[in-house]
């Protein structure tokens, strides 16, 4: 996924990332199982130079940020040779670029991949197997945060290194709080006392929206209720794996809270694929509150908000949200090749790497040690709120990486658009949305 930019347009980093993997493409997946690629190592030269292949797809800060990061890995490994571009696409447009490779078998060994899209990228055998290299102490594996690290685990196998982490927490306008004579949130506020707050700020007479939420049933809208979901003891899919986990109250309760919001006339419901109007409405001071994450903060500074950002509410008083990771996910085109890929993403992703990335191109650390490092607790004091995030990395999840993840997003997406809009009751939403669901899942 492309980084946020600093200034510009509305950022689209997050328009299409959240999407997944589209049943369209899920079905494309299917040529790129009998790819081939190199077997052996011929491709060591003669002195000893294994020359990897990057598929990035940044652009700008993102791009500027890795090509440093490049030239500082190959002058202190020369044996090592890294060519590192775009891949001739954004981040956006990796999954169909890497479909196609694999399907032509010329792939790079080491490419962009959104998280919610490496379950069925791993379909392919040609997906590498990274487990033997992250087990020795000195990988420092367990030092990424944990969702990070889930977001890279199909069944059990690492296939990747951790590339980008965020999280959702709650950005609010002050200005539109003093105005309604409205308590600014505290850290410790619940989804009931949110309803309520969003229903106070709303004021139709003067185009005032308590909140927003996208309503076009994609992912930007779906992975916004896992978290309620989360915090009610619900799961996105049980542990025997054939059905999902918000069949019950969880479910419901947050279906209902999303519900209550529509009947209020409190949420904008953005219909527009990637949010951008409710970011427009939130930066033009004409929406008190909403769920977002860090990468929206550039915009929301150039526009001169005025802003505070509070962690998710709660229904139970325990913090919870969720993490949008994305991968560098490594091919096999033979042994020196993954070896070298691995050393390199093992340089990409030390301290010293780690904390570049995340201050120069806009992200949060991957590692526990970078959070807690001088360096970013002093980066943490140029951008109000960004320490709010970062804690959240503490508590975040992550959705499971299973392979028909879309199917059951997509119905689950219908059900929260009928809430957002008002239409239906939450009964009938969640049992829609649970049937086609644990069909697919029963499908496999």
């Amino acid at each position: 996924m492309t980084v946020r930019q600093p200034s510009g347009s509305v950022p689209t980093r997050r328009d299409f990332l959240r999407g997944g993997l589209s049943l369209a493409a899920l079905a494309g997946i299917a040529p790129i199982l009998s790819a081939c690629g190199s077997d052996d190592d011929n491709s060591v030269a003669a002195d000893g130079t294994v020359t990897i292949t990057m598929w990035h797809g940044q652009n700008d800060t993102g791009k500027e940020a890795i090509d440093k990061i490049v030239a500082s890995f190959q002058s202190k490994n020369p044996k090592i040779k890294v060519d590192a571009s775009t891949g001739g696409v954004l981040a956006d447009a990796m999954l169909q670029k890497i479909t196609t490779a694999l399907s032509g078998g010329t792939y790079p060994d080491i490419a962009y991949i959104f998280g919610p899209d490496i379950a069925s990228v791993a379909r392919s055998p040609k997906v590498a197997n990274l487990q033997s290299f992250i087990t020795p102490p000195e990988a420092k594996w367990d030092d990424f945060f944990p969702a990070a690290r889930d977001a890279v685990t199909v069944d059990g196998k690492v296939h990747g290194f951790p590339a980008l982490i965020d999280n959702l927490c709650v950005a609010y306008n002050k200005k539109v709080f003093k105005d309604a004579g409205v308590p600014e949130p505290t850290e410790a506020w619940t989804w009931d006392e949110f309803v309520a707050t969003a229903k106070r700020l709303t004021n139709p007479g003067k185009g005032i929206f308590g909140t927003g939420w996208p309503a076009d049933g994609g992912e930007d809208c779906v992975w916004r209720i896992y978290p309620m979901i989360w915090d009610l003891g619900g799961a996105i899919v049980d542990d025997s794996g054939r059905k999902v986990g918000f069949d019950n109250d969880a479910g419901l309760k947050a279906l209902r809270t999303i519900q209550q919001l529509g009947a209020d006339k409190s949420a904008y419901p953005d219909t527009k694929p990637g949010s951008e109007t409710m970011y427009q409405i939130f930066n033009s001071n004409k929406m008190g509150m909403i769920a977002t994450g860090p990468w929206q903060l550039p915009a929301i500074i150039e526009a001169k908000v005025d802003y505070g950002v509070v962690p998710l509410p709660s229904y139970n008083g325990q913090r919870v949200t969720i993490a949008g990771p994305d991968t560098w996910t490594v091919f096999d085109n033979g042994s020196a090749k993954v070896k070298a890929a691995v050393e390199f993403l093992q340089f990409v992703t030390a301290a010293d790497q780690d904390i570049q990335w995340a201050t120069q191109a806009g992200s949060l650390p991957l590692r526990k040690s970078t959070s807690e490092s001088a360096e970013w607790k002093q980066h943490l004091q140029s951008t109000a709120g960004l320490d709010v995030f970062s804690n959240a990395l503490g508590y975040a999840r992550t959705r499971p990486t299973i392979r028909n993840y879309p199917r059951i997003s997509q119905p689950l997406g219908q059900a929260i658009t009928k809430m957002v809009l008002n239409q239906g009751t939450p009964e009938e939403a969640l049992k829609t949305a649970v049937q086609a669901a644990n069909a697919a899942l029963a499908a496999g």
